[in-house]
């Protein structure tokens, strides 16, 4: 009996030691787990784009995140994770971490899907090929996907845009994009503010004063090639508008290198062979609007489309500091031309 009771005395201590060697085990892996999730990952590690691709599972994710030296310790991470119920809530796309960060940090930011935002001006009056350089030099598109949307008639009726091509429609501002947004996104973003900024009651003046909204916009966009002032759009809109009652050619430089543009070959200098150049835009040969905007126009030239200054000019002329010379006589034009010395390059 004796042996008996000294076995189970025995037994008894090893168990209080079992437990506190446990409890021991267990305080110090807390501990080691909230330091693990409230401390930096590595200090020293830059800040680094993780890029989580659409269908990765949590594990991948983790290989991810370790390859870039954000985990440390992935048993850790992996509890961490589904103490935060992470594991089935991480937004596939770019996101942009740094070590100084903790991988509790990490893993909410993962969870809220703050993807990494791209900020993209898109400036007044720029064509359809410069919208297109500047988004894909941010890496927000697949160009030859853009290009065949930008004339696919089906996706521009979704758009709610009945003309040939998407130009005139990609209103200028200032976006946020993310790379997880598809091409189609992209557009629809843009296009959608165009149909923000444009009220009923701009639509019903264009109306009013006999432009449809094709017109308007392609009106609009010349205004805004021949002139980048706010105050000189009005002016400018005052003389094509009084040239088109008077049956007069619009004779815009800009109209006759369309082509070029569209073809991906920006114009510095407009050549005289430019302005003999037989296109359906060039206004040097053709009556009345081109068929179509030459660019994407913004709010101010939109606005002096509709409301031309009240002015009887039908010629203007670059005064070569970025103004222009208007005048209501071709005489008083061609005296401005020699004054200014505007000579045009032949070729």
């Amino acid at each position: 009996m004796k042996i008996i009771n000294r076995i189970l005395k025995t037994a008894s201590v090893h168990r209080r030691e079992t437990a506190l060697l446990l409890i021991l085990v267990a305080t110090l892996t807390g501990v080691a787990f909230f330091r693990y999730a409230t401390l930096p990952v590595d200090r020293l590690t830059a800040t680094k784009i993780i890029d989580i691709p659409k269908g990765a599972g949590f594990f991948r994710i983790t290989e991810i995140m370790n390859d870039a030296g954000l985990v440390a310790n992935r048993p850790f991470f992996w509890l961490l994770a589904l103490a935060k119920g992470a594991t089935r809530h991480i937004r596939a796309g770019e996101y942009e971490f740094a070590g100084s960060q903790s991988p509790s940090e990490i893993l909410a930011k993962l969870v809220r899907g703050e993807i990494k935002s791209y900020t993209l001006m898109l400036p007044e009056d720029i064509t359809l090929n410069d919208v297109a350089k500047r988004l894909l030099a941010e890496k927000l598109i697949n160009e030859k996907e853009f290009m065949a949307l930008a004339v696919d008639r089906e996706f521009l009726g979704s758009l709610g845009i009945e003309a040939e091509s998407i130009e005139g429609y990609l209103f200028p501002e200032t976006y946020q994009f993310d790379r997880s947004m598809t091409t189609r996104e992209v557009i629809r973003i843009i296009v959608r503010q165009f149909w923000k900024e444009i009220t009923p009651a701009m639509r019903n003046r264009a109306e009013k004063i006999g432009l449809t909204l094709n017109e308007w916009l392609t009106l609009a966009s010349i205004i805004g090639k021949e002139s980048g002032s706010k105050d000189e759009k009005p002016l400018i809109s005052a003389v094509f508008h009084n040239r088109l009652k008077r049956g007069m050619k619009l004779q815009s430089d800009p109209t006759a290198v369309y082509h070029l543009e569209q073809a991906g070959t920006p114009v510095k200098t407009v050549l005289r062979s430019h302005l003999k150049k037989s296109t359906p835009y060039n206004t040097y040969l053709i009556d009345g609007l081109p068929p179509g905007p030459i660019a994407n126009p913004g709010i101010d030239s939109l606005r002096a489309a509709l409301y031309p200054a009240n002015v009887n000019y039908l010629y203007f002329v670059s005064k070569n500091d970025g103004s222009h010379q208007f005048s209501a006589s071709f005489d008083a034009h061609n005296q401005a031309v020699s004054k200014y010395k505007i000579k045009r390059q032949k070729k």
